[in-house]
C-alpha cells in the first residue's frame, strides 16, 4: 500500500470508485438494525460489516472504507481482520475519528464537532491498527438566525486542527462540513444552501492553509447544494448539478486531490443522479466522487434482514447500488440503468 499521503488520497478517489462509509456508531447502526428487526450485537454487526467487505463490488467501486473503532477492531468469522479484508479486496481502511457534534456553547441550536482532545495518541494507535485515513464531520444547521459566524468559525478551525494531525500522523484527512438539509426554515431553498455552503468553505479552507495543511494530501467531503427537506420551492437534478459544480469551482483550490460527496439524506437514485450530472458538467479541476453511507447500504440492509441465507441476495443489492454510482463519478449513470436492475 502507498504510504505518501498524495498517493493515499489519489488511491481514495480512483477513477470509477468511492468510498464506502460504514462508520455509523453502535448506537446510530442500532437504530437501523431495529428498523428492520434485527438485534444489535457486536457480533451481528461485525457480521452485517462483514458482508459488505466481501461483495464483489469492492473491488470493482470501493476505494476505501471508513470503519468505527469497534469494527477497526474486529475479525471475521474465519479470523481475518476486517482491516486485512478490505487491503484484500484493492481498497483503503480509514476511521472515524471525531466524538460527535455538540451544543455550540451560547449558540442556540448550533453544533460543535468534538474530539480534538487525545487525537494525536489516538491517530498513532489506529495508523497502527492499519488506517490511513480518517474522517471528522462538522455540521452546519440553517435556521432563521443560523449559521452564524460562531459556529462557521468554531467548525472550520477545529476541522484544520483535526487535518494537520492526520497528516503528521502520517494519515490522509477526509474533511467534510455538512450543511444539513433538514433545517427548520421552509425558506431554506437552494439559493440559502449555496450561501451556507459558499461561507462554510471558505472558512475552511483559509483555515486549513493557516494550519499548514498540504492540500494535495487531504479529500473534501462537502454537500451538494440541495434546498432543504421543507422547502416548497424544490430543484431540478440539472440545477442541483450546476449549483454544486458552480460553488466548488469559486471555493476549493485545484491542487485539493478530490472531492468525495457525502449523500446527506437524499434518497439512493437522487445521489446518484446528481453526482452524474456534475460529472457531465465536465472543466473540474479534481477528481469528483462519492463517499456514501445510507445510500449505498440502505438497499442492502433491508435485504439481509440479519439471516444468514439472505447474504448473497443482499451483496447483490450493494454491488448494484455500487456499480451506479461507479458509472455515476464518470457521468455515465443513465436512468434506465436502475430500471433494469429493478
Amino acid at each position: 500500500m502507498a504510504e505518501r499521503l498524495e498517493d493515499i488520497a489519489q488511491q481514495m478517489v480512483a477513477k470509477g470508485k468511492g468510498i464506502l462509509a460504514a462508520d455509523e456508531s453502535s448506537g446510530t447502526i442500532t437504530k437501523r438494525f431495529d428498523g428492520i428487526g434485527i438485534v444489535s450485537t457486536e457480533e451481528s454487526r461485525r457480521d452485517y460489516r462483514e458482508m459488505l467487505f466481501r461483495a464483489g463490488a469492492m473491488k470493482t467501486a470501493v476505494s476505501g472504507v471508513i470503519l468505527y473503532d469497534e469494527t477497526i477492531r474486529q475479525k471475521a468469522k474465519d479470523g481475518t481482520s476486517l482491516v486485512d479484508l478490505i487491503k484484500a479486496a484493492g481498497a483503503v481502511p480509514g476511521i472515524k475519528v471525531d466524538s460527535g457534534a455538540k451544543d455550540l456553547a451560547l449558540s442556540p441550536g448550533e453544533k460543535v464537532t468534538e474530539g480534538l482532545d487525545g487525537l494525536r495518541e489516538r491517530l498513532k494507535a489506529y495508523y497502527d491498527l492499519g488506517a490511513r485515513f480518517a474522517k471528522w464531520r462538522a455540521v452546519i444547521d440553517v435556521g432563521p438566525t443560523m449559521p452564524t459566524w460562531n459556529c462557521i468559525n468554531a467548525n472550520a478551525q477545529a476541522l484544520a486542527r483535526y487535518a494537520a494531525l492526520c497528516q503528521e500522523a502520517g494519515i490522509v484527512p477526509i474533511v467534510e462540513p455538512e450543511v444539513l438539509m433538514d433545517g427548520p426554515i421552509a425558506a431554506h431553498d437552494i439559493d440559502v444552501c449555496f450561501g451556507a455552503t459558499e461561507w462554510i468553505l471558505k472558512t475552511v479552507f483559509q483555515e486549513l492553509f493557516v494550519a499548514h495543511v498540504a492540500l494535495e494530501g487531504m479529500v473534501l467531503k462537502p454537500n451538494m447544494v440541495v434546498p432543504g427537506k421543507k422547502s416548497p420551492k424544490q430543484a431540478s437534478p440539472a440545477e442541483v448539478a450546476e449549483k454544486t459544480a458552480r460553488v466548488l469551482k469559486q471555493c476549493v483550490p485545484a491542487a485539493v486531490a478530490g472531492i468525495a460527496f457525502l449523500s446527506g439524506g437524499q434518497s439512493d437514485a437522487a445521489a446518484t443522479e446528481h453526482l452524474s450530472l456534475i460529472n457531465q458538467i465536465g472543466g473540474l479541476p479534481w477528481p469528483v466522487t462519492f463517499s456514501y453511507g445510507r445510500a449505498l447500504q440502505a438497499a442492502a440492509l433491508e435485504a439481509w434482514a440479519g439471516k444468514a441465507e439472505n447474504v448473497a441476495a443482499a451483496q447483490r443489492a450493494f454491488d448494484h447500488r455500487a456499480r451506479m454510482n461507479s458509472l455515476a463519478a464518470t457521468g455515465e449513470w443513465k436512468a434506465e440503468l436502475e430500471k433494469k436492475a429493478a
